[in-house]
Protein backbone atom coordinates (compact mmCIF):
# COMPACT_ATOMS: atom_id res chain seq x y z
CA UNK A 1 0.00 0.00 0.00
CA UNK A 2 1.22 3.64 -0.91
CA UNK A 3 0.12 5.65 2.12
CA UNK A 4 -0.22 9.30 0.86
CA UNK A 5 -1.41 10.72 4.81
CA UNK A 6 -0.21 11.20 7.92
CA UNK A 7 -2.87 11.94 10.42
CA UNK A 8 -1.10 12.59 13.79
CA UNK A 9 -2.38 13.11 17.05
CA UNK A 10 -0.22 15.31 19.73
CA UNK A 11 -0.52 14.91 22.93
CA UNK A 12 0.10 11.27 23.95
CA UNK A 13 1.51 10.89 20.80
CA UNK A 14 3.26 12.56 18.80
CA UNK A 15 4.72 14.11 22.09
CA UNK A 16 6.41 12.24 24.92
CA UNK A 17 5.38 12.68 28.67
CA UNK A 18 7.66 16.00 28.69
CA UNK A 19 5.99 17.26 25.84
CA UNK A 20 8.93 16.94 23.76
CA UNK A 21 9.01 15.00 20.68
CA UNK A 22 11.76 12.62 19.87
CA UNK A 23 14.30 13.26 17.27
CA UNK A 24 13.25 9.55 15.72
CA UNK A 25 9.98 10.76 15.33
CA UNK A 26 11.08 14.09 13.56
CA UNK A 27 13.12 12.31 11.73
CA UNK A 28 10.66 9.65 10.54
CA UNK A 29 8.14 12.24 9.72
CA UNK A 30 10.01 14.57 7.36
CA UNK A 31 11.35 11.48 5.86
CA UNK A 32 7.71 10.76 5.27
CA UNK A 33 7.65 14.46 3.94
CA UNK A 34 10.37 13.97 1.33
CA UNK A 35 8.90 10.95 0.33
CA UNK A 36 5.79 12.90 -0.70
CA UNK A 37 3.66 12.27 2.58
CA UNK A 38 1.12 14.84 3.37
CA UNK A 39 1.23 15.19 7.88
CA UNK A 40 -1.73 16.76 8.86
CA UNK A 41 -1.53 17.47 13.00
CA UNK A 42 -5.40 16.08 14.06
CA UNK A 43 -5.18 17.75 18.02
CA UNK A 44 -7.28 19.00 20.70
CA UNK A 45 -5.16 21.86 20.83
CA UNK A 46 -5.79 25.54 19.75
CA UNK A 47 -3.35 26.45 16.46
CA UNK A 48 -1.43 28.86 18.26
CA UNK A 49 -0.76 25.65 20.89
CA UNK A 50 -0.22 23.66 17.94
CA UNK A 51 2.52 26.18 16.09
CA UNK A 52 5.54 24.95 17.81
CA UNK A 53 5.16 21.36 17.03
CA UNK A 54 5.23 22.23 12.89
CA UNK A 55 8.53 24.26 13.65
CA UNK A 56 10.32 22.00 15.39
CA UNK A 57 9.18 19.25 12.53
CA UNK A 58 10.19 21.61 9.80
CA UNK A 59 7.90 20.10 7.07
CA UNK A 60 4.19 21.71 6.02
CA UNK A 61 1.69 20.38 8.20
CA UNK A 62 -2.70 20.79 8.01
CA UNK A 63 -3.50 21.68 11.40
CA UNK A 64 -7.18 20.10 12.51
CA UNK A 65 -7.43 21.68 15.44
CA UNK A 66 -9.93 22.21 18.46
CA UNK A 67 -10.88 18.55 18.04
CA UNK A 68 -10.82 18.77 14.32
CA UNK A 69 -13.26 21.31 14.14
CA UNK A 70 -11.09 24.28 13.00
CA UNK A 71 -8.96 22.87 9.97
CA UNK A 72 -6.04 25.16 8.35
CA UNK A 73 -3.98 24.31 5.29
CA UNK A 74 -0.95 27.33 5.09
CA UNK A 75 -2.98 29.37 7.68
CA UNK A 76 -6.06 29.78 5.80
CA UNK A 77 -9.00 28.03 7.28
CA UNK A 78 -10.33 25.00 5.03
CA UNK A 79 -13.69 23.78 7.31
CA UNK A 80 -14.98 25.18 10.75
CA UNK A 81 -17.69 23.82 12.62
CA UNK A 82 -19.36 25.86 15.49
CA UNK A 83 -21.93 25.01 18.71
CA UNK A 84 -24.84 27.05 18.75
CA UNK A 85 -24.78 29.84 21.28
CA UNK A 86 -27.69 28.36 23.25
CA UNK A 87 -25.54 24.40 23.34
CA UNK A 88 -22.66 26.91 25.10
CA UNK A 89 -24.73 27.68 27.32
CA UNK A 90 -26.75 24.96 28.20
CA UNK A 91 -23.12 22.94 28.84
CA UNK A 92 -22.28 25.64 31.20
CA UNK A 93 -24.71 25.36 33.51
CA UNK A 94 -24.11 21.72 33.85
CA UNK A 95 -20.18 22.37 34.52
CA UNK A 96 -20.77 25.31 37.24
CA UNK A 97 -23.18 22.83 38.75
CA UNK A 98 -19.99 20.99 39.68
CA UNK A 99 -17.90 24.39 40.16
CA UNK A 100 -15.75 23.23 36.90
CA UNK A 101 -14.80 26.28 34.79
CA UNK A 102 -15.56 26.01 30.90
CA UNK A 103 -12.96 26.23 28.55
CA UNK A 104 -14.42 27.92 25.68
CA UNK A 105 -12.26 27.80 21.82
CA UNK A 106 -13.24 29.71 19.22
CA UNK A 107 -10.55 29.49 16.02
CA UNK A 108 -7.16 31.35 17.44
CA UNK A 109 -8.91 32.34 20.62
CA UNK A 110 -8.80 30.79 24.08
CA UNK A 111 -11.24 31.63 27.04
CA UNK A 112 -12.45 30.54 30.02
CA UNK A 113 -15.14 31.39 32.69
CA UNK A 114 -12.21 31.25 35.45
CA UNK A 115 -8.78 30.36 36.35
CA UNK A 116 -8.41 26.92 38.40
CA UNK A 117 -5.34 24.82 38.65
CA UNK A 118 -6.36 23.32 35.60
CA UNK A 119 -6.42 25.96 33.69
CA UNK A 120 -3.19 27.00 35.14
CA UNK A 121 -1.26 23.37 33.99
CA UNK A 122 -2.86 24.23 30.42
CA UNK A 123 -1.14 27.77 30.82
CA UNK A 124 2.43 26.55 31.61
CA UNK A 125 1.90 23.58 28.90
CA UNK A 126 1.07 25.54 26.13
CA UNK A 127 2.50 29.43 27.03
CA UNK A 128 -1.08 31.00 25.99
CA UNK A 129 -3.58 32.81 28.89
CA UNK A 130 -6.87 32.64 28.46
CA UNK A 131 -9.36 35.39 28.54
CA UNK A 132 -11.09 35.56 31.74
CA UNK A 133 -14.75 36.33 30.43
CA UNK A 134 -18.37 35.34 31.19
CA UNK A 135 -20.97 33.17 28.81
CA UNK A 136 -23.12 35.61 29.05
CA UNK A 137 -20.81 38.11 27.53
CA UNK A 138 -19.38 35.85 24.97
CA UNK A 139 -22.99 35.12 23.87
CA UNK A 140 -23.84 38.86 23.57
CA UNK A 141 -20.13 39.36 21.73
CA UNK A 142 -21.22 36.15 19.00
CA UNK A 143 -24.90 37.08 18.71
CA UNK A 144 -24.49 38.91 15.26
CA UNK A 145 -22.60 36.38 14.02
CA UNK A 146 -25.06 33.49 15.50
CA UNK A 147 -21.94 31.28 15.53
CA UNK A 148 -20.41 29.79 18.70
CA UNK A 149 -17.54 27.94 19.55
CA UNK A 150 -15.58 25.45 17.92
CA UNK A 151 -15.66 23.23 21.06
CA UNK A 152 -15.84 23.82 24.88
CA UNK A 153 -13.86 21.75 27.43
CA UNK A 154 -13.96 20.87 31.14
CA UNK A 155 -11.24 20.55 33.11
CA UNK A 156 -11.41 18.67 36.74
CA UNK A 157 -11.09 15.05 38.37
CA UNK A 158 -11.79 12.21 36.51
CA UNK A 159 -14.39 10.65 38.56
CA UNK A 160 -16.29 14.64 38.20
CA UNK A 161 -15.38 14.26 34.49
CA UNK A 162 -17.05 10.85 34.02
CA UNK A 163 -20.98 13.05 35.57
CA UNK A 164 -20.05 15.85 33.18
CA UNK A 165 -19.96 13.49 30.56
CA UNK A 166 -22.31 11.10 31.28
CA UNK A 167 -25.00 14.33 31.84
CA UNK A 168 -24.10 15.66 29.17
CA UNK A 169 -25.00 12.46 26.82
CA UNK A 170 -27.61 11.95 28.03
CA UNK A 171 -29.25 15.55 27.78
CA UNK A 172 -27.22 17.08 24.21
CA UNK A 173 -27.65 14.87 21.90
CA UNK A 174 -26.71 17.68 19.84
CA UNK A 175 -23.33 17.74 20.57
CA UNK A 176 -20.40 14.80 20.93
CA UNK A 177 -18.36 14.45 24.25
CA UNK A 178 -15.24 12.41 24.60
CA UNK A 179 -12.25 12.46 26.37
CA UNK A 180 -8.62 13.61 25.44
CA UNK A 181 -7.28 12.62 28.97
CA UNK A 182 -8.98 11.39 31.90
CA UNK A 183 -9.45 15.11 33.88
CA UNK A 184 -10.28 16.63 30.07
CA UNK A 185 -13.40 16.56 28.79
CA UNK A 186 -13.77 17.69 25.02
CA UNK A 187 -17.10 19.04 23.95
CA UNK A 188 -18.03 19.42 19.97
CA UNK A 189 -20.71 19.37 17.14
CA UNK A 190 -22.42 15.64 16.97
CA UNK A 191 -20.34 14.20 14.49
CA UNK A 192 -18.07 16.28 13.73
CA UNK A 193 -14.51 14.72 15.42
CA UNK A 194 -11.06 13.20 14.26
CA UNK A 195 -12.93 11.23 12.07
CA UNK A 196 -14.72 13.34 10.06
CA UNK A 197 -11.50 15.90 9.98
CA UNK A 198 -9.19 13.00 8.38
CA UNK A 199 -12.65 12.39 6.00
CA UNK A 200 -12.03 16.62 4.86
CA UNK A 201 -8.56 16.45 4.90
CA UNK A 202 -8.80 13.22 2.63
CA UNK A 203 -11.30 15.10 -0.17
CA UNK A 204 -9.11 18.83 0.20
CA UNK A 205 -6.17 16.56 -1.10
CA UNK A 206 -7.90 13.89 -3.15
CA UNK A 207 -6.39 11.37 -1.60
CA UNK A 208 -8.49 7.79 -0.55
CA UNK A 209 -9.34 7.09 3.27
CA UNK A 210 -7.45 3.83 2.44
CA UNK A 211 -3.75 5.93 1.88
CA UNK A 212 -4.10 7.20 5.16
CA UNK A 213 -2.25 6.09 8.64
CA UNK A 214 -3.66 7.38 11.79
CA UNK A 215 -1.89 7.55 15.18
CA UNK A 216 -3.43 8.53 18.19
CA UNK A 217 -3.55 7.03 22.01
CA UNK A 218 -6.69 8.55 23.37
CA UNK A 219 -11.15 8.21 23.52
CA UNK A 220 -11.40 11.22 20.90
CA UNK A 221 -8.68 10.00 18.21
CA UNK A 222 -10.70 6.69 18.30
CA UNK A 223 -12.78 8.25 14.85
CA UNK A 224 -9.97 8.86 13.45
CA UNK A 225 -8.56 5.89 14.28
CA UNK A 226 -11.49 4.05 12.26
CA UNK A 227 -11.65 6.27 9.81
CA UNK A 228 -8.02 5.35 8.59
CA UNK A 229 -7.09 3.12 5.99
CA UNK A 230 -4.53 2.16 8.80
CA UNK A 231 -5.35 2.97 12.51
CA UNK A 232 -2.24 2.59 15.00
CA UNK A 233 -2.33 2.88 18.81
CA UNK A 234 0.08 4.25 21.03
CA UNK A 235 1.57 1.77 23.30
CA UNK A 236 0.17 4.07 25.89
CA UNK A 237 -3.41 3.94 24.61
CA UNK A 238 -6.24 3.42 26.15
CA UNK A 239 -7.57 -0.19 25.72
CA UNK A 240 -10.96 1.16 24.30
CA UNK A 241 -8.37 2.31 21.32
CA UNK A 242 -6.05 -0.28 20.97
CA UNK A 243 -8.79 -2.46 20.51
CA UNK A 244 -10.37 -0.55 17.18
CA UNK A 245 -6.51 -0.07 15.64
CA UNK A 246 -5.07 -2.52 13.05
CA UNK A 247 -1.15 -2.05 14.93
CA UNK A 248 -0.20 -1.44 18.41
CA UNK A 249 3.57 0.73 18.39
CA UNK A 250 5.69 1.72 20.98
CA UNK A 251 4.74 4.22 23.52
CA UNK A 252 4.78 8.26 23.14
CA UNK A 253 8.50 8.13 25.23
CA UNK A 254 9.54 5.29 22.96
CA UNK A 255 8.94 7.17 19.42
CA UNK A 256 6.19 5.02 18.85
CA UNK A 257 5.34 6.64 15.77
CA UNK A 258 8.75 6.23 14.16
CA UNK A 259 8.78 2.87 14.79
CA UNK A 260 5.64 2.59 13.01
CA UNK A 261 6.43 4.11 10.13
CA UNK A 262 9.49 2.21 9.78
CA UNK A 263 7.64 -1.05 9.37
CA UNK A 264 4.92 0.54 7.65
CA UNK A 265 6.70 2.64 4.89
CA UNK A 266 9.74 0.37 4.50
CA UNK A 267 8.50 -2.57 3.71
Amino acid sequence: MKYRLLCIDMDGTLLDDNKNIAKKTVDAIRKASRMGIKIALVTGRMPDASDPAVKILQVPCILACNAGTYILENGQCISEENLSLETMQSIYQVTEKYGVPLWIFRRREWFVTKIDAYVKTEMELVHLKPEVVSVEELSARWEEEKAGPNKVLAGAAPEVIKKIQAQIRAERKEVDAACSAESYLEIFPKGMDKGKALGIICRKLGIKKEETIAFGDEELDIPMIEAAGTGVAMGNAIEALKAKADFVTKTNNEAGIAAALEYYLER
